[in-house]
């Protein structure tokens, strides 16, 4: 096993690398911007070092500078985390060319998944379903036309380099086909310098599930479960639970078996995701791989008891996985959802900012919180601004659910705004807990709303109000001097009451 391990990203991942790196007695070394000297991260790692400026660029996507300080600190091996450099082949490779082991996957099963055309092609020839649509990209719109005509509307252009929803233009009118080819090619050469696209089948109501698996250095891959994903804000996950209450049990043990043979297929090794479109017939189709540890792998990790980031480094020691498909049984249920820095009520826009007063979730039977912050953190402008990840687990869906709730209503955060009351809306909406939902779900949800929430929810978000409002008091009244502001919450009930 490792005696060093460098974790090259920030925020709550990196504490969650560190604190799995401190479990098994590795010594764990932090890298940070300008931006981050004071950031969670830094303060619980065995050793930190300084980056560069405050963009990504001059940081945590500084290829050569990651290099230099690992070689220099003495590490032995690099867990990129998620973002930022985990899915970039060209950093792998470096990595293999220094003699760094990196945590994760080789540079070449990562390079083939990484481009969107080239997994197709691959997973086609291994016997793995994919969406209809071309194997090449489309250079011209001579070429566009006539295989849109072939594939039928609507369909999807995709970047083939692409992801987070960037680059990809959804299209059901002939007449827009051209316009949107256009915009998808420039937004694609902007975010990923390649203007390539592809096209591919639009599946109405879809679902959007993964299968997470894990591959050892030889020939070893289980899959631990689906994750259900279909809770999305333009493209970008928000909330995922695990199990799906959309499949059966034929449906997602065929996935399983379908993403081990994917994996198998580009001789994959260490963690990784493999993803599916499914149809409201549960009808699946491959969509991507995710050749990477993914934000929400902790309700796996909540179903199964297997902790996936320790296993990571296992498999990157050399250690063969000696997990056996048939020994892993899911039990019970799990919920994540993300807690961002923004403002749901403006559109969703970032809210970066100091944390005033940081009151987290209790904790309890069933409830985890991965954070990257305190109080007092300044939160800043230049980065994803994800705080946390609260993670609940219950015997069944309905009792993960009321967890959920509960640790949400425990949660507060101000000076800054943040996604807790959304996801509030989200818990108590009909359609959610009746589990009947799809990716449109947060689309309907906004466009329900206009303005006002349903009496369900006022009653919730009027219960949480002046539950806070009653224990702000409180504290004011007992420190004195340092006391919370709490305009904000007489202001939301004020609001609240009116819609009533």
């Amino acid at each position: 096993m490792f005696k060093k391990i460098l974790i090259a990203n920030r925020g709550e991942i990196a504490v969650r690398v560190i604190r799995a790196c401190r479990e098994m007695g590795i010594t764990s070394v932090a890298v940070f911007s300008e931006a981050d000297r004071k950031a969670l991260h830094v303060r619980l790692a065995d050793e930190a070092y300084l980056l560069g400026g405050a963009s990504p660029a001059e940081s945590y996507l500084h290829i050569d500078k990651i290099i230099s300080i690992t070689k220099r600190c003495g590490a032995e091996a690099l867990h990129p985390g998620y973002g930022f450099l985990a899915e970039n082949s060209e950093f792998v490779r470096r990595c293999e060319e220094e003699n760094i082991v990196f945590i994760g996957p080789p540079s070449l099963p990562m390079e083939i998944m990484g481009r969107k055309t080239a997994s197709r092609v691959k997973m086609k020839g291994a016997g793995v379903p994919i969406i209809p649509g071309t194997l090449q990209p489309i250079d011209d719109e001579k070429t566009l036309v006539k295989e849109a005509e072939k594939i039928k509307l609507p369909i999807l252009l995709k970047a083939v380099s692409g992801g987070g929803g960037k680059g990809l233009r959804l299209v059901r009118k002939s007449e827009e086909l051209v316009s949107s080819f256009r915009l998808a090619r420039s937004e694609a050469k902007s975010s990923f310098d390649d203007p390539s696209v592809y096209l591919e089948k639009y599946i109405e109501e879809p679902h959007h599930i993964e299968i997470q698996i894990l591959a050892d250095h030889y020939g070893h891959v289980v899959y631990l479960g689906e994750r259900e994903c279909s809770i999305q804000r333009r493209y970008q996950k928000v909330l995922e639970e695990t199990p799906s209450p959309f499949l059966d049990d034929d449906a997602r043990h065929e996935m399983g078996r379908i993403a081990v043979r994917a994996a198998s297929a580009v001789n994959y090794r260490n963690a990784g995701t493999v993803e599916f479109i499914v149809d409201k017939n549960r009808k699946f189709y491959f969509l991507e791989m995710n050749t990477r540890l993914q934000v929400e792998h902790p309700v796996t990790e909540m179903v199964t008891g297997i902790d996936l980031v320790k296993w990571q480094m296992k498999i990157a020691s050399g250690m063969p996985l000696v997990l056996q498909q048939e020994e892993i049984t899911p039990r019970g249920h799990s919920i994540q959802c993300r807690i961002y820095a923004e403002d749901p009520d403006n559109d969703f826009m970032p809210s970066p900012g100091k944390i005033t007063h940081l009151r987290t979730p209790s904790g309890g039977i069933g409830v985890r919180y991965d954070n990257g912050t305190y109080e007092g953190y300044e939160v800043p402008l230049e980065y994803d601004p994800l705080l946390s990840k609260l993670v609940t687990w219950g015997e069944t869906r309905e009792e993960a659910i009321q967890r959920m709730l509960r640790a949400l209503s425990e949660y507060q955060v101000y000076g800054i705004k943040t996604t807790i009351p959304f996801f509030i809306r989200i818990l108590h909406h009909p359609q959610f807990l009746s589990g009947n939902y799809n990716t449109h779900f947060i689309e309907a949800l906004e466009k329900e709303k206009d303005g006002k929430e349903t009496g369900e929810e006022v009653v919730a978000l009027i219960t949480a109000g002046i539950k806070t409002y009653m224990e702000n008091k409180s504290r004011s009244t007992s420190r004195g001097s340092r006391k919370i502001s709490n305009w904000k919450f007489q202001g939301r009930l004020e609001n609240l009451s009116r819609r009533l």
